[in-house]
């Protein structure tokens, strides 16, 4: 046996999160609704490219810049 294992620890976060959700089985639907809502959206790639591709090529050193 391990000098360092410690199976029944818990923090105090993890025991308020599982009592939470013990309390309130719902709040991982409501999570993942809230998630859908900013995240979780289709991506349109050729738009994505031509935003990507319009970009302009950033300083090697933005504190002093170089002279032509």
């Amino acid at each position: 046996m391990s000098f360092f294992r410690r199976p029944d620890y818990q923090s105090d976060i993890t025991q308020f999160i599982n009592q939470l959700k013990n309390e309130r089985p719902e709040i991982d639907a409501q999570q993942q609704q809230g998630r859908s809502l900013l995240w979780d959206k289709p991506v349109d790639r050729e738009l994505w490219e031509e935003y990507t591709a319009g970009g302009v090529e950033p300083q090697p050193y933005v504190y002093f810049p170089l002279r032509p």
